[in-house]
């Protein structure tokens, strides 16, 4: 592969800029619990991030990659009949999720990444079903519902796990001591452990937001297709970090102070339950999406107070925000791919 072909140089830029995003926005939002508690301030959880994330990512990160590179839309299929474009639509599918996401990160709100990247890719497809360079059967379509089943089983199951952990907590821990400032205490230990599980479990799972449509692009330039380099996964884990420690802020303040109080005991409660329910989804290789998880748990640790302990109305902008996700996406995308091939490039 020649790295100084100018293709090379964009998908790389653009993969870049992906996994910036993610950082800022979905990084953000899944260690957002953790400085919402008080139990990590941002810089320390800027170094938890650049330690475990990156881990996640390198080691981990490969089977959901597979996945969005080749599983949505019949990208070995549109190769044979033209690699140039698996190329310019990789590229269109990056940056459309990268334009969205930035936007939302402008306004403060956790979307997810995972959505982003699905519906710029499906956009790809249907625009090249279109001008019948495939037919809209070759599609995925089985992957791609499930894919959409775990972004609705995501956040329930996040919200019941975290919701039952909460109340096991408080039964047999909070209501049973006389020292409950201690047991809080312990509970801040806990949940800097947790912080780290969760950081490992995003960058295993949402790594592949960017490095899977990076991946598809430079296999057709070159890139040796028999596995996923680790160089490329050092750039999505370098990439996401960065963008935690950037913009991250923006996102942390929504998660961490907006939909619920948090403590350490329910920030404990909300990563964990969210950390497991995303490593098992990476172990199924499926693209998750943490942002809808953590939400959900961060949700069924506000409910374990009552229905008052939550802002119904931040939550309303996070659901609407999530519901038009795809849909912006794939239309982004089937824009700038039908721009890219309309110019010749």
């Amino acid at each position: 592969m020649d790295i100084f072909n100018p293709f090379v140089i964009a998908l790389m830029a653009a993969g870049l800029y992906m996994a910036w995003n993610i950082g800022a926005n979905d990084l953000a939002n899944a260690m957002g619990t953790s400085v919402g508690s008080g139990a990590l301030s941002l810089k320390q959880v800027i170094i938890v991030a650049a330690v475990f994330e990156f881990c996640g990512a390198v080691f981990f990160g490969k089977r959901v990659t597979s996945t969005l590179a080749k599983g949505i839309v019949p990208v070995d299929h549109i190769r044979m009949i033209d690699p140039h474009l698996v190329v310019i639509g990789m590229l269109a599918a990056i940056l459309a999720a990268g334009f969205w996401i930035t936007l939302a990160t402008f306004y403060n709100l956790p979307v997810s990444t995972t959505h982003s990247i699905v519906g710029s890719v499906l956009g790809f497809g249907l625009v090249s079903a279109y001008h019948g360079i495939i037919s809209y059967s070759e599609i995925h379509w089985p992957v791609l519902i499930k894919i959409v089943a775990s972004w609705l089983i995501s956040p329930l199951l996040g919200a019941l796990v975290a919701y039952i952990l909460f109340m096991l907590v408080s039964h047999f821990i909070l209501q049973r001591t006389d020292y409950p400032f201690a047991i809080e205490k312990k509970f801040i230990i806990l949940q800097t452990m947790t912080a780290c599980y969760m950081a490992f479990a995003h960058g295993s799972n949402d790594v592949a937001n960017a490095i899977g449509p990076l991946y598809a692009g430079l296999n057709v330039l070159g890139m040796d297709g028999t596995q996923i380099p680790t160089g490329i996964m050092v750039i999505g884990g370098f990439g996401m970090v960065l963008g935690l420690a950037t913009w991250g802020y923006k996102v942390i303040q929504t998660i961490g102070n907006k939909i619920t109080e948090l403590t350490p005991t329910r920030g404990f409660c909300a990563e964990f339950a969210t950390a497991s329910v995303v490593v098992l989804h990476s172990y199924s290789s499926l693209p998750i999406s943490t942002t809808h998880t953590l939400v959900g748990s961060v949700i069924g640790v506000g409910l374990a107070g009552g229905l008052a302990a939550v802002d119904l109305s931040v939550i309303g902008k996070i659901a609407i925000s999530w519901i038009i996700t795809v849909p912006v996406a794939a239309l982004t995308s089937a824009i700038i791919f039908t721009a890219l091939m309309g110019i010749g490039i």
